[in-house]
């Protein structure tokens, strides 16, 4: 009775969770004007009500995968940060597939003291679990990848 209990449970509570998120979403473009004006004063950002506007200012809306979200405007200046295997991900490499890192996100290994760059931050937090072993299967396939690359 109490593993069905359980079941029933979690199952209301993913349910629930995904009627909050579409009822915030629906309410969100119900409530959102249709042409909206970009704060231009610097303080403004930080006032009730003009942090979308900021978002926007920074291209949140934007549909460029490398210009989209308020969090690429954190992005360093081109050519300013340099990772190993030319800024592809580790965890791409292990898997054998080169996945290029503006280094945004960024692993700084304590003991050699090599920067890692990382495409979302999913891919570092997985990485850190066991970075020793990502970083010697990346090395190989990285060899194996340039190696192929040059013939």
């Amino acid at each position: 009775m109490k593993v069905q209990a359980r079941r029933c449970g979690s199952v209301l509570l993913c349910a629930s969770v995904a009627a909050a998120a579409t009822l915030i979403v629906a309410a969100d473009q119900r409530d959102a004007p249709a042409g909206r004006i970009v704060a231009t004063r610097r303080n403004d950002a930080g006032q009730d009500g003009n942090f979308r506007l900021a978002a926007v200012r920074h291209g949140a809306n934007a549909t460029d995968p490398d210009h989209a979200g308020i969090w690429k405007a954190a992005i360093p200046p081109s050519g300013t940060m340099h990772g190993e295997f030319e800024n592809h991900d580790p965890i791409g490499l292990s898997a054998g597939v080169k996945i290029k890192a503006d280094c945004s996100i960024n692993w700084l290994d304590p003991d050699s003291r090599r920067r890692y760059c990382f495409s979302t931050a999913t891919s570092l937090v997985v990485f850190l679990d066991v970075p020793h072993a990502y970083l010697a299967r990346a090395r190989k396939n990285w060899e194996r990848i340039n190696t192929s690359a040059n013939r």
